[in-house]
């Protein structure tokens, strides 16, 4: 709660931390999940780099395979490395904002792009 921005609110009827009304991280609500987990968004990359380094405190489940976060077992994480997780997922989440405001702004006619990008 210390991040800027970050309130407490509820995702799918469960407790969560969201900025701007974006989730950056919730308990999980699918029952694949581990008990004592915590769903955090981060970018794929992240979330690879994160399991492949700390399996035993970062995993994903098939039904979080296509979503661009990462599950925590939260009795494994550290304080300093929940922070830094959670400081992730707050970059994350505002930088895709940033970028989804780009293409509404592109879509109504007033900053242009080109095909590639």
């Amino acid at each position: 709660m210390k991040l800027p921005g970050v309130e407490r609110s509820t995702y799918f009827g469960k407790p969560a931390l969201k900025i701007n009304g974006e989730m950056i991280a919730c308990m999980p609500s699918h029952k694949s999940a581990e008990p004592e987990s915590l769903v955090v968004r981060v970018d794929f990359l992240e979330r690879d780099l994160r399991i492949a380094h700390e399996p035993e405190v970062y995993y994903v489940k098939p039904h979080y395979v296509n979503y661009p976060c990462v599950l925590a077992r939260l009795s494994k994480v550290s304080d300093a490395s929940l922070k830094d997780l959670l400081e992730s997922a707050q970059q994350y989440v505002m930088k895709k904002k940033t970028q989804t405001g780009r293409r509404t702004r592109s879509r109504q006619g007033r900053v242009s792009r080109t095909k590639s990008e």
